[in-house]
């Protein structure tokens, strides 16, 4: 007596099912894409840094009582050393400028911060002064960039 096959293909190959699997790489591709940041790196922004405008001349006011959108921090390079400015309110030295950025984080530290250097600006001081934004609770530090004619 001869006993029943447990496969009854076991002559036949046995074929894989190519649709579930194209399906699940599918969807896995549209999640990927749909939760992908399609940001620009920072590496790839434009090199050239817009001057400073304005005269320098800005009345000082509390950074609490203001109603800021952005907190712009102007680098300029006037006689080889750095002077710098909040707003237009300029500030006497990196002390200054650390008390100014503590005030202002502390009434909305969700503030975009933009750090405008002049061209002649070392990079360490900018790069101090991007430590100081983020250093007092500023998490959106940005570089501003000359526009594209």
């Amino acid at each position: 007596m001869r006993r029943a096959a447990v496969n009854p293909r076991r002559g036949e190959q046995m074929e894989v099912a190519m649709t579930p699997m194209i399906d699940v790489v599918f969807l896995l591709l549209i999640f990927f894409v749909w939760t992908a940041s399609f940001q620009m790196a920072e590496q790839l922004l434009p090199s050239e840094l817009t001057p400073p405008t304005g005269t320098g001349n800005a009345v000082e006011s509390d950074p609490e009582t203001i109603d800021f959108e952005l907190v712009v921090v102007e680098i300029s390079w006037p006689n080889n050393t750095p002077a710098w400015q909040v707003n237009g309110v300029a500030q006497d030295s990196l002390v200054a400028l650390r008390q100014t950025l503590t005030a202002i984080a502390k009434a909305k530290s969700d503030l975009p911060v933009v750090l405008d250097p002049v061209p002649q600006v070392p990079l360490g001081y900018v790069i101090e002064v991007f430590d100081i934004a983020r250093g007092v609770g500023f998490s959106k530090v940005q570089f501003a960039a000359a526009e594209e004619p």
